[in-house]
């Protein structure tokens, strides 16, 4: 009995592993998904994305062609550039058999994280660089609109327009700009089609016989007055991008950037005549704003020579138009000063001989510009209605005698004009410099000239006078011992006397003094 049920139980066991058998086979072959799996370590992998669970995958490359698929499917669904976040990893694990997904579940599965893991999408646009300025617009419509906004200011006509073209001298895909001018465009047109209709010989002899033509001088009436010329000032460049949405400027935003006059500072060269104060009013700047920018310059007095740069603040938008206009205008104008040179004159003498009085013309000319500063005039007809009288002005050629400090060194104790006496018989207006020396000091010659006197004078102790060419006259006081005599011939620097403290003096010192037609002025104005 126990051999029967032993042997039947065998039956059964063999029977269960032929239907576990049967079973295996048969979901091998009802799901091809569940595969054998080559034993090498973890040999199937759990994918995440972005922390989301995608499918199961034998190998790590399937997973990121996927991700690739993924990546195209989402960018195909916008125009615009699409960031999103894409953090893939896995979980592995060895099997004998397992199941995996297919591509197209797993793209889908992908597609949507990524959908849900946008950062931002980046619009396709363009930016403009005008010299160190930049701003991005929404599309080359824009851009157009923006610049021709810029010329559209001194265009009333709408005669020019804006193009966008390849910048050949640029490797990298770069924008410029171009105008053109739709009467030119107009002419090249009519030309081409007269080319097109005239025989080759009648076009040869039209040449040649406009060649020969004799130049007639035009009438006023004759000239096509307006707008001849137009460009910008600046290099415009323009490159395609890709950017968020808030680094997008709105179009009448970027007109009203680009088109609105700011304060720019520029380099002023000095010219002969210039004063400070014609600089401030010729550049519409408050002189104190002049000097302030200009490190040079301390005060309103400061000395300025020909050829110095100053800094200067001009309006002036982002972009600059540059343009040529043909006017016709009347004016009264004057003559050129007309001088007569007197070499026996110093610079500093002038007369005039005849007084100016202005005439009257009428004129074409071709202005130019950038943007509303004029730049030049060139006069391409002039009528005169009636003559200007020119001024007439005799003027020295001789350079003027230059006076110097008379002592090397020492301390100015008192100034020129009012002042209390320091001492009893000092007069309270003082008409020289004092300068508080040892005695014994050398004493120079202010400038070249003839000792008039030299010896003692009332007040001034020991003191010598100087007549120079020019007419002035420079006084030495309160000497200690005189070097010179009267009729005698000084050169400038040349040592004359020792200083001292004679005559009325609080102490040893030199006083100096430089006298014009006879009266005292503040040597201090007339030292170099």
């Amino acid at each position: 009995m126990m051999k029967k049920q032993t042997k039947y139980y065998k039956k059964l066991k063999i029977a269960h592993i032929k239907v576990a058998v049967y079973v295996i086979f048969a979901g091998i072959l009802l799901f091809p998904s569940y595969q054998r799996l080559e034993s090498s370590g973890d040999n199937i992998f759990t994918v995440y994305l972005n922390g989301t669970q995608v499918g199961t995958v034998e190998s790590a490359e399937r997973a990121e062609n996927c991700l690739i698929a993924a990546r195209r499917r989402l960018a195909g669904t916008s125009d615009e550039l699409v960031l999103t976040d894409s953090d893939l990893s896995y979980e592995g694990r060895e099997v004998l058999w397992g199941a995996v997904d297919d591509d197209g579940a797993i793209t889908e599965g992908m597609t949507s994280v990524l959908r849900n893991s946008v950062k931002e999408t980046l619009n396709r646009s363009y930016t403009v660089k005008i010299n160190e300025y930049t701003v991005n617009l929404a599309s080359a419509e824009e851009v157009l609109a923006l610049l021709q906004a810029s010329i559209n200011k001194y265009d009333s006509r709408h005669e020019y327009y804006v193009d966008l073209v390849l910048d050949g001298e640029r490797e990298l895909n770069v924008l410029t700009t171009q105008i053109h001018s739709a009467a030119e465009q107009q002419e090249e047109e009519e030309e081409a089609a007269e080319v097109m209709t005239s025989a080759g010989i009648d076009a040869a002899l039209d040449e040649m016989f406009a060649d020969v033509e004799p130049a007639v001088e035009k009438d006023f009436s004759d000239y096509e007055l307006g707008l001849k010329s137009l460009e910008f000032g600046d290099t415009v460049e323009v490159v395609e991008s890709y950017l968020p949405g808030d680094e997008i400027t709105p179009l009448s935003e970027a007109i009203e950037e680009v088109t609105k006059e700011k304060e720019k500072e520029q380099i002023y060269e000095v010219v002969a005549g210039d004063t400070l104060s014609q600089i401030a009013e010729k550049n519409e700047i408050p002189l104190a704003d002049l000097i302030a920018m200009n490190e040079t310059i301390e005060n309103e007095n400061s000395m300025i020579r020909v050829g110095d740069e100053l800094i200067v603040t001009v309006p002036e938008p982002e972009l600059s138009v540059e343009r040529t206009e043909e006017v016709y205008y009347e004016e009264d104008y004057e003559a050129d000063v007309v001088y007569v040179d007197n070499d026996d004159w110093y610079t500093t003498q002038t007369q005039t001989l005849q007084e100016p009085s202005a005439g009257h013309r009428k004129v074409v000319a071709n202005v130019s510009y950038r943007n509303n500063e004029e730049t030049v005039r060139d006069i391409l007809k002039e009528e005169i209605t009636y003559e200007a009288v020119a001024k007439v002005v005799e003027r020295g050629t001789k350079i003027p005698p230059t006076y110097i400090k008379p002592i090397s060194g020492g301390r100015q104790s008192s100034g020129f004009g009012r002042r209390k006496a320091p001492t009893r018989g000092a007069s309270t207006y003082h008409k020289g410099i004092d300068w508080a020396t040892p005695v014994g000091t050398a004493v120079m010659a202010s400038s070249a000239g003839t000792v008039a006197k030299a010896g003692w004078g009332s007040g001034y102790g020991y003191v010598v006078y100087i007549n120079h060419a020019d007419g002035r006259q420079t006084r030495y006081g309160h000497l200690s011992k005189i070097l010179v005599s009267p009729g005698q011939t000084v050169s400038q620097g040349q040592k004359i006397a020792l200083s001292g403290n004679t005559g009325v003096s609080t102490g040893p010192h030199v006083h100096f003094e430089i006298l014009i037609n006879g009266v005292q002025v503040n040597p201090l104005n007339y030292l170099n």
